[in-house]
């Protein structure tokens, strides 16, 4: 079952670089899930559908996909990513992605993006 949950995942990723956002939430069960650190969480098909309905015009993203790990009925994702935002303005980012599976379909998935700074930026790290 690991394994035919990575290649759900595989598919996932080539989805979102083909701007197929429909092919990514056939893969998905009805009441998915979706958490992205930072945003709000979409419950739910119709949400998520609605809220990516909104990127529907900006490019789409590109992967390398630097490690997956499958155990059970989880996947973690791992890799860096470019995409670019409304303005068109191209950034770079890491992602470590972690799905949950029931009955072959994606029931949860966690998100956490990290942009990277670009020269010049101000660092905005916590501190002690």
């Amino acid at each position: 079952m690991a394994k035919a949950n990575k290649e759900i995942v595989e598919e996932v990723n080539a989805k979102f670089t083909a701007n197929d956002p429909e092919g990514f939430l056939d893969l998905c069960d009805e009441n998915v899930v979706w958490s992205m650190v930072g945003e709000k969480t979409r419950n739910g098909k119709s949400e998520i559908r609605e809220w990516m309905a909104g990127m529907k015009d900006m490019e789409p993203p590109k992967f390398t996909v630097a490690e997956y790990i499958a155990e059970s009925d989880s996947v973690a994702c791992r890799g860096d990513m470019t995409m670019k935002d409304e303005k068109g303005n191209e950034g770079k980012y890491s992602f470590c992605d972690f799905y949950r599976f029931k009955n072959g379909k994606i029931t949860e998935l966690n998100s956490y993006i990290v942009k990277h700074k670009t020269e010049g930026e101000k660092d905005r790290s916590a501190t002690a």
